[in-house]
C-alpha cells in the first residue's frame, strides 16, 4: 500500500506542477486516474497510451510538444528507456504511478516510483490510489468507476450506493457489479469511447473533466454524444464476437480459447465477460490484426505465471496481474503457444 508519506509526497508533485503531462494506460482505471488528478490540478494535457505493454519511446515527441515541467504516468507497467532518456535530457521529473509488478530501473535519476505492491503489499487499482491522493469527496464516482473496470470494489462502496442507488447495487462481486448495473454500462461506454479516433478522444477528456456526477454520462447531450455513438457502433459488434465466443465454450471445459480477427481490439472486454460467464474456466481471448496477436487471458489462478511458461521459447512481451494479464506474439507461434497452454493446464 501507499503510505501516508508517499501520498503526501505525490500530492505535493501536483501541487507544485505548473504544466502537468499525463500519460496514462488507455483502459478505464487509466482515464480514471488521469481525471482524478487533472481534476486536482485544474490545468494540464492528458494522452492516453496505447502502445502494450510499455509507455514506448515514440511517445518522447509529447516532451517536445507539451513542455511539461512535470509527467506523471498513471497504469503504466513499463517505461522504455528511450523515453527516460529523453525525460532526463529535458529536466523532466517523471512521476509514475503504478499497481502492476515494478521492473528493475524505478530507482534511476529522475524517476519518482509509487506502487502499492510496496511496503505492505497490496494491489489496489491505480484510480483507487489516485483518489487517496486527491482527496476530493466530489470526485468518489470517478475513482469507483475506475476500480470497478480493474474488478475492484473499494471501502467507500456503501456510501457510493447511497448516494447513487439507481446506478450501483451494494455488492462485495465487482462481475456483478460491472455486468448487472448501470455503472458497470458505463465502465463499458467509456472503454469504447476510448477506442475512438485521437481527436475524438481529445475532445471527450475535456468534457470528462466538467462532469459533476455519472449520470451525466448516461444522460444524450453535447459533451457525451461521442461517448454514445462509439458504444452503439461497437456494442453491436461486440455482442455477435461474444456470442460466436459462447458458442465455443459450449464445448470447453477448463480451458475456453477463443480467436477472431477485424479492426478493432475487444479482447480484453471479452476476456472480461466471458470470466463473468464461466468463473470456473481459465479464458483465453487472442484478438489477430496482421502479423500480430493480442492476447487477455483471465482465470481464478496465477494466469500471469501460466502466460509466462506458456511462451516459454516464444519471442513475445507479456505483462498484467496474477488473475488477469496479457501478452502479444506473432501470428504464427498461436498455435504453438495454445498447445502449450492445454498441457500446462492438462498439469
Amino acid at each position: 500500500m501507499l503510505t501516508p508519506k508517499q501520498i503526501e509526497k505525490f500530492r505535493d508533485f501536483l501541487e507544485k506542477a505548473q504544466n502537468p503531462l499525463f500519460l496514462f494506460d488507455n483502459d478505464v482505471d487509466g482515464l480514471a486516474s488521469f481525471l482524478l488528478l487533472a481534476r486536482f490540478c485544474g490545468k494540464g494535457k492528458g494522452v492516453a497510451i496505447k502502445s502494450f505493454p510499455d509507455l514506448s519511446v515514440s511517445h518522447a515527441r509529447r516532451l517536445y510538444e507539451f513542455k511539461p515541467d512535470y509527467v506523471f504516468v498513471l497504469d503504466k507497467p513499463l517505461i522504455e528507456k528511450g523515453f527516460r532518456d529523453s525525460a532526463r535530457e529535458f529536466g523532466v521529473p517523471i512521476i509514475w504511478l503504478d499497481h502492476h509488478p515494478a521492473p528493475d530501473y524505478t530507482n534511476e535519476e529522475g524517476i519518482f516510483y509509487f506502487n502499492p505492491l510496496q511496503n505492505k503489499p497490496s494491489n489496489e487499482p491505480t484510480s483507487y490510489w489516485a483518489y487517496k491522493i486527491t482527496k476530493r469527496k466530489e470526485d468518489e464516482w470517478i475513482s469507483m468507476i475506475g476500480c470497478l473496470a480493474d474488478w475492484y470494489i473499494p471501502e467507500f462502496d456503501e456510501s457510493f450506493s447511497k448516494e447513487y442507488p439507481d446506478l450501483f447495487i451494494l455488492t462485495k462481486d465487482p462481475a456483478k457489479a460491472l455486468y448487472e448495473t448501470e455503472i458497470g454500462r458505463i465502465v463499458k461506454m467509456l472503454s469504447f469511447a476510448l477506442k475512438d479516433r485521437t481527436s475524438i478522444v481529445v475532445k471527450m477528456l475535456k468534457n470528462l473533466l466538467t462532469l459533476k456526477n455519472p449520470r451525466e454520462i448516461l444522460d444524450i447531450t453535447i459533451k457525451t454524444s461521442s461517448i454514445h455513438r462509439r458504444y452503439k457502433q461497437i456494442n453491436k459488434k461486440y455482442e455477435k464476437i461474444l456470442s460466436r465466443a459462447r458458442d465455443i465454450a459450449r464445448t470447453s471445459k477448463k480451458l475456453l480459447f477463443f480467436q477472431y480477427g477485424g479492426e478493432l481490439s475487444l479482447s480484453s472486454e471479452l476476456s472480461n465477460e466471458l470470466s463473468y460467464f464461466y468463473p470456473d474456466r481459465i479464458v483465453v481471448v487472442a484478438y489477430i490484426k496482421g502479423t500480430k496477436a493480442n492476447i487477455s487471458i483471465r482465470g481464478n489462478i496465477n494466469v500471469r505465471d501460466l502466460i509466462a511458461k506458456a511462451l516459454e521459447g516464444i519471442e513475445s512481451t507479456s505483462g498484467g496481474h496474477e488473475k488477469a494479464s496479457g501478452a502479444s506474439l506473432s501470428v504464427e507461434d498461436l498455435p504453438k503457444f495454445r498447445d502449450k497452454l492445454f498441457e500446462l493446464i492438462k498439469k
